[in-house]
């Protein structure tokens, strides 16, 4: 399945590249709304992050040609996303760091313990920005750890540093879950 729709996007790239409308519009459809959560994943925030994205995608459709390689495009245009967003952080961060000092912390709720997939999207969603991105690259979008480097704009080794790192939270996040789960049981 993976192999099958990434042979498609790399022909819509080839044909995007070439200035075909269409093609770039499917292009658009198919790999914008994993940018989308990309750049919600570093925002924290979905309208800033569809923002980021549509001014990203001007930049990708303006300079598709230079790319020489078409299976680079998933880690080229996530990198492209990266860059815009950390713009965007950095406009921010001054009114970020009042707002967190004015907002009272409150905890998210956590999911249903018999219900695997959203346990572990709840434990992404928990790890700081950089990490959830790292994770959700390598995992999800299964990108290998040199696309992830060049995705986010970062050394490989700063990658498997951020895997490692949320690994080890995500275990806690989740075997702590585990944990309150027994202890209800056996309390209940």
């Amino acid at each position: 399945m993976i192999g099958k729709r990434r042979a498609y996007e790399e022909l819509l790239v080839v044909e995007a590249r070439g200035r075909n409308r269409a093609a770039m519009e499917a292009l658009v459809r198919h790999r914008g709304p994993r940018l989308l959560v990309h750049a919600t994943r570093l925002l924290g925030d979905r309208d800033l992050a569809q923002d980021a994205v549509q001014e990203a995608w001007v930049e990708i459709l303006r300079s598709l040609p230079s790319l020489r390689n078409s299976a680079a495009f998933p880690a080229w245009a996530t990198q492209i996303v990266t860059r815009r967003c950390a713009r965007i952080i950095k406009g921010l961060q001054k009114g970020r760091a009042l707002a967190a000092e004015l907002t009272p912390l409150t905890e998210t709720e956590q999911p249903a313990p018999d219900d695997e997939a959203a346990r572990v999207r709840w434990a992404i969603d928990q790890l700081p920005p950089e990490q959830a991105a790292t994770i959700a690259l390598f995992y999800l979008e299964d990108m290998r750890l040199a696309e992830v480097a060049i995705a986010l704009d970062i050394p490989e080794g700063t990658v498997k540093s951020r895997l490692s790192k949320a690994r080890g939270a995500m275990r806690h996040l989740l075997e702590g879950e585990n944990d309150e789960c027994e202890n209800d049981k056996r309390t209940g």
